[in-house]
């Protein structure tokens, strides 16, 4: 499915007649290659995640991955890879080898940056101590790990397969195989909840020493069984005074909010992360994998793959379920529903640079905005205030055509 809009059709809110210019640069290149397999589906969880069968499929997903690579070699335009980011489902149930292999075939295709960020999603119930330091051989310089939580009775309600102790030893088998920048997912809000309980999550996370932790509230998603069978979540006075503890908690020591959900410590932000939030492009490769592709004559188009892994292994079926190039008029939400997500915002720059649109198109959404209270009044920054994240939505919805 392709957008009927052509390029030159009218800027967001109609103002003016102005053709989208050709980008002067393409903005940075990386790569996201979707695991699709669990030991098993969690209840929140909305991700394109599959149960595992006792024997995966290995080769043969990589060498669809590769394959669904070759198709979108053609935006690549000469650019570097400056991240790959394997997501999941639990990519660590890959072995060292499939892995290695995979990532081999990608760098006969396109050239690393010197400095690549190559990181790899992990849950605790999977670490094996030898075969993480096979995957830091590889290249692999970074993991995420999904705690989730340390204690006992929250693990058993969220549905995960590992234990308080896993998760703390986890990270230290981490660090044993050589990993120096790993990150921690951690949830709050989760069911009957207590602050106290919240915050000793936050204190164990902190004495592990991540680099990252990746701190966000539970939410209840459709076509999930909390979505169907709801828990009793946390009272909103809670659930504030938990953000508010939480907030201090990490800055104190030394985790700088960056992202609404993401706390760093000095220079280790996730650059895999902060190129999406930048509206740099993508590639994404695998099964329900989506991509972002940026053309020299200004188009810029979203692509997602076919989302069963038994369809994305035939070869009867495309790996593309569908691709659509971005209109002028959905720019601005396109833009700043990742830029504005970034407590610092992005420079002002930034925004003619990976659109190929005036800044000035921006103007009367964003003067409304800022009399509103949630963006700032920057010239050279589009950032929104501390109101603004907070109400980020309403924010965004300013400027929907």
């Amino acid at each position: 499915m392709t957008d009927s809009h052509p390029a030159s059709s009218l800027i967001v809110g109609g103002a003016a007649s102005s053709p989208r210019a050709p980008l002067p640069t393409l903005p940075p290149l990386a790569l996201y290659i979707h695991i699709p397999w669990c030991v098993r589906k969690c209840p929140y969880c909305d991700f394109n995640s599959h149960t595992a069968s006792p024997v995966l499929p290995e080769q043969e997903y990589v060498d669809a991955l590769l394959a669904d690579l070759d198709q979108d070699l053609h935006a690549v335009y000469g650019r570097e890879l400056s991240s790959i980011f394997f997501g999941g489902g639990t990519p660590s149930l890959f072995s060292a080898e499939a892995l290695g292999r995979l990532l081999a075939g990608v760098e006969q295709r396109i050239a690393f940056a010197a400095d690549i960020e190559i990181t790899l999603e992990a849950n605790p119930g999977t670490f094996e101590q030898e075969k993480f330091v096979a995957y830091r051989q590889l290249g692999i310089n970074r993991l995420s790990i999904g705690i989730q939580s340390f204690q006992q009775e929250k693990l058993k309600a969220l549905g995960r397969i590992h234990n308080g102790d896993e998760a703390v030893r986890a990270a230290g088998m981490a660090r044993q195989a050589g990993f120096d920048n790993f990150n921690l997912d951690l949830m709050h809000g989760l069911p009957d909840q207590s602050l106290d309980d919240a915050l000793s999550d936050l204190r164990q996370a902190i004495a592990l020493q991540p680099t990252h932790i990746s701190w966000y509230q539970l939410t209840l998603e459709p076509n999930t069984v909390f979505w169907n069978q709801p828990p009793v979540l946390p009272e909103d006075d809670t659930l504030w005074d938990i953000q508010e503890a939480g907030q201090a908690l990490l800055a104190e020591h030394g985790y700088a909010q960056y992202e609404v959900s993401a706390y760093a410590q000095p220079g280790r932000p996730a650059r895999h992360n902060l190129n999406y939030w930048s509206f740099g492009d993508f590639i994404g490769i695998g099964a329900g994998a989506h991509g972002k592709l940026s053309h020299p004559d200004g188009r810029i188009v979203r692509t997602w793959k076919t989302r069963l892994p038994k369809d994305y292994l035939n070869p009867a079926k495309s790996f593309q379920a569908g691709e659509k190039a971005l209109s002028n008029d959905e720019m601005p939400f396109e833009f700043l529903m990742n830029a504005l997500r970034l407590t610092a915002g992005v420079e002002s720059r930034l925004y003619p640079e990976r659109t190929g649109l005036p800044l000035e198109s921006l103007e009367e959404q964003r003067r409304e905005a800022e009399q509103s209270g949630l963006m700032q009044v920057e010239p050279s920054r589009l950032a929104a205030t501390e109101r603004g994240q907070l109400f980020l939505n309403d924010l965004l919805q300013k400027f929907l055509s």
